[in-house]
């Protein structure tokens, strides 16, 4: 059963029920209050009357006077347990009824009021014992009863009016309840419909549109509007993450498939130059053998090289990934880029090496790591070196109000403004400078992530032809001091 048909079956119920409790009481006090004015007035009637009963002398049995007022729907009888003699009023006489009556085993017992039917038409009857004053002994019991046909016919009409009155509100009430619970419930249908899309997969963007009050579902549609929303991107990012990874995989193994060739092929040689049977071996001088020896060595070393800094950086990355951060403290800025700028010098380079006063960071200090700060700068100074065949790169600091920048400017190729976006991700390279320079195009990623981790952004400005220039800016934690 669904939940429209069990909040209408349930409100019907509990209406059904308040209306039969409501009816019944209704019924009830009119039922009593009817009935107690039948019984005062029965009650009146009966100690009238019952002063009258006495002993005719001339007979030797019970009779009694009915009084001149008495009502004319009332009816008198008496019945004479000593002599068993019935007598009744002069009403019921010319009706040709009579009414029951106990025996007088019973008489004291069956005192009290009681509803009898007399050839179907209804009266209400008191009956009390007379004795006799001295000995207390029970001689006849008088009755007196009223036409209540007017009061049972006003009752009926009464039952009737509530059972018809009840039946029609339950109908009418469980109708409207039926199509109200359809449409407050309506709603509920929506999300039902859309989880269902979302579980056959057909489209995350779909959202459930609701005008109505924010009640218990309109927040409940809400909530459901706001986790599709996060599923959605979820979802997104999930689809990035699986791009990104086949990408990764594909440029890995492309970036690999070189060294190893190059490796396996000297190996190759080497096998062949040096081989023990004499047909396999090229017949060279052992000068011309030591020389290539050597080369071929030379080239399985740097190869070598090429995959442990590759294997390097996709562990780093590989760290990023898996949510993993570094032990941060304050680090003195001025000894560590000092320590940059003299090593850098050291680095392969055609370009001139400019440095600029460091001594604007005396005192300013930063939230980071030593090591991974020295290896994202260095990350940039190598490509500010490899990018500029000629010219100049120069490497200084600057402050702006909480932050400093650190700043690696250099003359060289430049890049197009709409690669800018794509240089940090993984093994991206620009297309003129592939194949042209060295590396595998993690580098700038890994110094991205560090840069993150540091609460820290990065600032790109380049033209091609002339230059890019990185500023790499970083929160201050400690106040620059007071000129």
């Amino acid at each position: 059963m669904s939940i429209r048909l069990r909040l209408t079956a349930w409100y019907t119920a509990i209406l059904a029920v308040t209306l039969i409790v409501f009816g019944s009481a209704v019924y009830g006090v009119v039922h009593y209050n009817t009935y107690n004015s039948v019984r005062e007035r029965l009650a009146q009637q009966y100690n009238k009357i019952k002063p009258t009963v006495v002993l005719n002398w001339n007979s030797n049995y019970l009779s009694f006077s009915a009084p001149s007022d008495l009502a004319s729907q009332t009816f008198v009888q008496m019945i004479d347990y000593v002599n068993n003699k019935l007598s009744v009023s002069e009403k019921l006489g010319e009706q040709k009824i009579k009414f029951p009556y106990p025996d007088y085993d019973h008489a004291v017992k069956e005192q009290g009021f009681k509803t009898v039917y007399i050839q179907g038409n209804p009266f209400y009857l008191y009956q009390g014992v007379i004795t006799e004053s001295s000995t207390g002994q029970v001689v006849a019991m008088l009755q007196i009863a009223i036409y209540t046909g007017h009061e049972v016919e006003l009752l009926t009409l009464l039952r009737n009016i509530l059972v018809i009155s009840a039946t029609i509100m339950i109908i009418v009430a469980s109708s409207l309840g039926l199509f109200l619970a359809r449409k407050s419930m309506s709603p509920i249908g929506n999300v039902i419909e859309a989880a269902s899309q979302i579980q056959n997969g057909q489209d995350l963007s779909v959202r459930i549109d609701y005008d109505g009050p924010q009640d218990e579902v309109g927040q409940l549609i809400d909530t459901v509007n706001s986790m599709l929303g996060r599923m959605e991107g979820f979802y997104k990012n999930l689809e990035e993450s699986y791009a990104t990874q086949r990408r990764f995989v594909s440029d890995a193994s492309h970036e690999l498939r070189t060294p190893l060739t190059t490796i396996r092929g000297n190996v190759d040689l080497l096998e062949k130059m040096w081989s023990d049977e004499e047909g396999d071996r090229p017949k060279l001088d052992e000068a011309t053998l030591k020389q290539m020896t050597r080369e071929a060595i030379s080239d399985i070393a740097d190869e070598s090289k090429r995959m442990s800094r590759l294997v390097g950086d996709m562990l780093s990355l590989a760290r990023a990934d898996t949510g993993r951060t570094f032990d941060k403290q304050p680090i003195p800025l001025e000894i560590l880029v000092e320590e940059v700028a003299r090593r850098a010098q050291f680095l392969p380079r055609q370009a001139d090496w400019i440095t600029g006063d460091f001594s604007i960071l005396n005192g300013v200090y930063v939230n980071g790591n030593k090591d991974y700060m020295q290896q994202m700068l260095f990350i940039f100074i190598e490509n500010a070196f490899k990018y500029t065949p000629e010219g100049q790169v120069t490497f200084d600091a600057l402050l702006y109000e909480d932050q400093v920048g650190i700043r690696i400017a250099d003359t060289g190729i430049g890049m197009d403004k709409d690669e800018v976006p794509y240089i940090f991700d993984r093994f991206y390279r620009a297309d003129q400078s592939r194949g042209m320079t060295e590396g595998i195009g993690l580098g700038l990623s890994i110094a991205k992530w560090i840069i993150d981790e540091l609460n820290g952004s990065v600032e790109v400005v380049t033209r091609q032809g002339e230059g890019t220039t990185f500023i790499i800016w970083l929160p201050v934690v400690f106040p620059v001091p007071l000129e």
